[in-house]
């Protein structure tokens, strides 16, 4: 165990509330944000960071379930995949019940998170679902045109250059796009359905479509269990004197403080990079505001 993680133990130790002995203990993960790579200095949900704090939540001494708190729109596929099955596996090698509660929002990555538990919790008013896949780009060939700048690319390999914004958009590579996003969209859905199974209440066609629907709209089509609140859920299954156990994640204060990186960017690459990440970020964010 590194140094940060041992920190992060003690300080989680001296924060838990008193726990007697036969109380039910509950171990609380907070999943917040964009899931994956955000920019310079704003990680996002990742795996890596997850890791210790996913293997302490499980492995607390006396745990009885383990609580994902979510409010994500979404992000990295690959992450996603990677956090829930980690998720499952734990669960499965401890005998250990997990559950899902969402504050404002599950969205497509997010609601992936969701599906790893066993059961899924909402508020009526939450925002669940967006099981689709999406790319965005812009298209500056026009630009480059109008300011007289000329493109020059040397590549090996008829398709490196894909999908090259300074150039005009190009049929055959947005049907490849549209290929490679059928599969990630297809193993999301046969996920979905493993998680959920003879709980899902419509047909694929709605509930795959890229879809968003409240809490109530979910709960009518399968997409989560129950409209509940963590404290008063989890007390009604483990008893009024559950105790809530917070598991810090690695990527608190005090990891960035204590750790360092042997190359920094400069100060006008920071203030790009973080400028594109919030844009990037605010962009996930505000598709599911009303």
């Amino acid at each position: 165990m590194s140094l940060i993680e041992k920190i992060n133990d003690f300080a989680s130790w001296i924060f838990s509330p008193i726990v007697r002995k036969g109380d039910p203990i509950v171990s609380v993960i907070n999943l917040n944000g964009v899931i994956g790579s955000v920019g310079f200095g704003r990680k996002g949900i990742n795996l890596n960071d997850l890791e210790s704090s996913l293997k302490r939540a499980f492995n607390k001494r006396g745990v009885d379930a383990v609580v994902l708190k979510i409010n994500s729109p979404g992000g990295s596929p690959v992450q996603s995949e990677m956090i829930s099955r980690r998720i499952q596996q734990l669960s499965e090698e401890k005998g250990i019940p997990v559950f899902s509660f969402v504050e404002d929002l599950a969205a497509s990555g997010g609601y992936w998170l969701a599906c790893s538990a066993d059961e899924i919790y909402v508020s009526s008013m939450s925002i669940v679902g967006s099981i689709g896949v999406i790319s965005a780009s812009f298209g500056f060939n026009q630009l480059i045109d109008k300011i007289g700048v000329e493109r020059r690319i040397y590549a090996q390999g008829r398709n490196k250059s894909m999908l090259d914004p300074f150039r005009p958009e190009d049929p055959e590579h947005v049907e490849r796009l549209l290929t490679l996003q059928e599969d990630i969209h297809q193993s999301f859905r046969e996920f979905v359905k493993e998680r959920r199974k003879d709980k899902l209440n419509d047909t694929d066609e709605n509930l795959f479509n890229g879809d968003i629907w409240t809490g109530n709209q979910a709960k009518e089509v399968g997409l989560v269990d129950e409209i509940g609140e963590m404290r008063s859920v989890m007390q009604e299954k483990y008893g009024l004197k559950t105790k809530f156990i917070e598991i810090p994640l690695k990527s608190g204060w005090i990891q960035k403080t204590l750790s360092g990186t042997n190359t920094v960017p400069s100060k006008e690459a920071r203030i790009i990079n973080e400028f594109l990440s919030s844009i990037e970020e605010r962009l996930m964010w505000s598709r599911y505001n009303f």
